[in-house]
């Protein structure tokens, strides 16, 4: 009787492990779903104060992650290009904030960046990254916003699609030179 007690205990502590080990899990994936482009999906209908901080948060996540890419395996295109306009975009967005009384988020985008394991998954994030950031902008613009975010908005959502066909670029050069 005394073993059957122990083993159910042994059960009941294992159970609550893994159930606190897939809550706390979820809730991390929850949290990065949460940030930037990722977080704009997961709202319908916006405020504009929601719509600056989404965009700001994604252009804080591009920089970081493309940072992060170049420091792993060096300064190469399309990336060393991209920074710079990544910066630029923040830049835009900053005199929004503040001409609308809207307080600028901290930059905690390093907290939501997952370094890929070589180059070509790097260009693909790239890929991935900007088509999400197209959308986000896309779904943006739909909405009554005033004439001077539409106009920044618009001058983004072009730079991600420069930056996208960059990336698209950039992978089709990877997959040429890796098939010698």
């Amino acid at each position: 009787m005394k073993n059957i007690n122990k083993k159910r205990i042994v059960l009941v502590l294992v159970f609550l492990l893994i159930g606190s080990l897939l809550i706390k899990g979820s809730v991390e994936v929850m949290a990065v779903d949460d940030y930037g482009a990722k977080g704009a999906k997961q709202v319908e209908d916006y405020t504009l104060e929601e719509m600056l901080v989404y965009a700001i948060q994604d252009e804080y996540l591009a920089l970081a992650e493309y940072e992060l890419i170049i420091n792993e395996f060096g300064e190469q295109r399309p990336f060393s290009n991209i920074i710079k306009a990544e910066k630029h975009h923040i830049e835009l967005l900053i005199p929004l904030f503040e001409k609308y009384d809207i307080n600028i988020p901290s930059d905690n985008s390093t907290d939501h960046v997952i370094l890929p394991t070589d180059i070509k998954l790097a260009l693909e994030t790239g890929v991935k990254a900007e088509v999400e950031n197209i959308e986000m902008y896309d779904n943006f613009l739909k909405k009554d916003i005033p004439e001077d975010v539409s106009e920044i908005f618009n001058r983004l959502l072009n730079g991600s699609r420069n930056h996208l066909r960059a990336f698209e670029n950039g992978l089709n050069r990877n997959n040429r030179v890796n098939r010698y």
